[in-house]
């Protein structure tokens, strides 16, 4: 079996959970397209050093680090500005950088009647560091020593985080249906 064959054989299964982990952390579908299909790239690129028994927390260490790059890239971004931009700007007004929109998408706005959306609006409102920790244990169903190993953290830190993240979760939900329920009297 060729170098090819087997990185197909074994990585495609995980196809969905790489992108599962990638839309959550980059909450769009173009970039967590990307971001997969770059990840498989740098995959197929070092899979001569991948040893191991299971593939999945290998691959999803490699999505999880292409991610956590393009956010921080995206962070960048937001804080540079065109010089030609803020001296147009009228001079006396206060200077704030134009931020990504976010407002949803038509997929989002048809979806926001659910149960589902309403979880997925709350998790887009967790820190990256919190949505990966919920998303590969709840979604993906891999075990603390499988995340640990994906995230580089020792497994207590793992536990700390999830536990983090449920109560903030929690109270996002809280909030949200709290607000849903004002809005409607």
């Amino acid at each position: 079996m060729t170098d090819k064959a087997r990185f197909e054989r074994l990585t495609l299964p995980h196809m969905d959970a790489a992108y599962n982990l990638a839309s959550h952390l980059l909450q769009t579908r173009a970039d967590a397209e990307d971001a997969v299909q770059d990840a498989f790239v740098r995959a197929y690129r070092a899979f001569h050093q991948f040893e191991g028994a299971d593939i999945r927390p290998w691959l999803l260490t490699i999505v999880r680090n292409v991610c956590f790059r393009r956010l921080q890239e995206r962070r960048r971004a937001d804080n540079v500005v065109s010089l030609d931009e803020v001296s147009s700007r009228s001079t006396g007004a206060a200077f704030e950088a134009d931020m990504a929109s976010a407002d949803r998408s038509p997929e989002q706005t048809a979806i926001a009647s659910s149960d589902q959306a309403l979880l997925a609006h709350a998790m887009a409102e967790l820190p990256p560091v919190f949505r990966e920790v919920i998303v590969l244990r709840e979604i993906e169903d891999l075990s603390y020593r499988e995340i640990a190993g994906v995230i580089g953290t020792p497994v207590g830190t793992v536990m700390s985080r999830l536990a983090r993240a449920r109560t903030e979760l929690k109270a996002i939900l809280n909030r949200m249906t709290n607000q849903d329920d004002r809005n409607a009297m």
